[in-house]
């Protein structure tokens, strides 16, 4: 066994600058009146059978995974499955599509071949650069999509071509994931609450 245990100051820097994240994100009304409409957005959608599409790469798509499975599933409170789908998850499409036209297409081409008109896209990218994600959000604009973007403070390329983007205020990656994972569940509360009641 062995006795020798890790100094906590580190742990206690790392939970202290998470915290300070989502500390200026509550501290910051825009960014707040911001989530609230994404949530609208998104809730406006669902209301006319519309669907929700992600897509992230790495932690980003883990992300948009956890989000899309928390409402085909639930959230906090039991109802019907909203339709929902991250775009990272079928490893044959993924691969085929990588092959057949290059990694910059994964997205926007999964969006030629599901999404119409109404349905929301989110982007996540904690650079707002990621060229497959940007490309989808073309594709999404020129569909007539809303575009819902999840970024770190800069915005990226992406900000440009985001109805609504929800910039983190961060530039460390680990922490601007931490804070999309809160604000996608505020957005799965925001809906659930929105379409049943609760």
């Amino acid at each position: 066994m062995n006795d020798k245990t890790l100094d906590t100051s580190t742990i206690k820097t790392l939970l202290q600058n998470s915290v300070d994240v989502k500390q200026r994100l509550l501290a910051n009304e825009a960014m707040l009146v911001r989530i609230a409409d994404a949530a609208q957005r998104c809730v406006d959608a669902l209301r006319e059978d519309n669907k929700l599409l992600l897509a992230g790469n790495g932690g980003s798509a883990a992300d948009a995974q956890h989000i899309a499975a928390e409402l085909v599933g639930r959230f906090e409170l039991e109802r019907d499955g909203l339709p929902a789908m991250a775009l990272t998850t079928n490893a044959s499409q993924l691969t085929a599509l990588s092959n057949d036209y290059g990694y910059d297409a994964v997205f926007s081409r999964q969006l030629q071949a599901f999404a119409k008109k109404g349905d929301v896209f989110f982007g996540l990218s904690t650079s707002g650069n990621s060229t497959n994600v940007v490309a989808a959000a073309e594709v999404a604009k020129a569909r007539g999509l809303a575009v819902i973007g999840m970024t770190g403070q800069s915005g990226g390329k992406l900000e440009a071509l985001c109805d609504i983007c929800l910039k983190v205020p961060a530039d460390n990656t680990a922490r601007i994931q931490e804070a999309h994972i809160t604000i996608g569940h505020i957005l799965c509360a925001l809906i659930e609450r929105e379409l049943v009641g609760g």
